[in-house]
């Protein structure tokens, strides 16, 4: 088998998927939840695509969003049967991308990190030219 098949097949179902949510289901649980598919990762039997996506509203509603994700699959997988060349299609399995949570607290950190840094030159430069005066 082929060990670039499932990175493949992972990147069409994510653009496929997506599409898919972006012409839009007719869902009332997705309402006011804007839905983005950040990646896809499918098994190495081609069994089984986790879809990871990231939701933007309120957080209440992510539960519930999730939710009619993982109702719609069985849509979601017949409609990329139809697109596909293989004898199966793998089961979606809808999850919130948690990695991307973390990074974007990662950069905020980051950004915390460097308006400190900024302060704390300012501080020291101001300190610094008080010094030079006095002298």
């Amino acid at each position: 088998m082929n060990n670039r098949r499932p990175e493949k097949l992972a990147s069409y179902i994510r653009e496929e998927v997506a599409g898919m949510i972006q012409r839009g289901l007719d869902d009332p649980r997705l309402e006011g939840v804007l839905v983005s598919v950040t990646r896809a990762k499918v098994s190495p039997d081609l069994a089984y695509a986790d879809v990871y996506v990231s939701l933007l509203g309120a957080d209440t509603r992510h539960t519930a969003a999730i939710e009619a994700l993982k109702a719609a699959a069985g849509k979601f997988r017949g409609e990329l049967g139809r697109g596909m060349r293989t004898r199966s299609v793998p089961v979606l399995r809808f999850q919130i991308d948690e990695q991307l949570k973390k990074e974007m607290q990662v950069l905020d950190l980051l950004r915390q990190a460097e308006r400190e840094r900024e302060e704390r030159d300012q501080t020291e430069s101001s300190s610094t030219a008080r010094e030079t005066t006095t002298d």
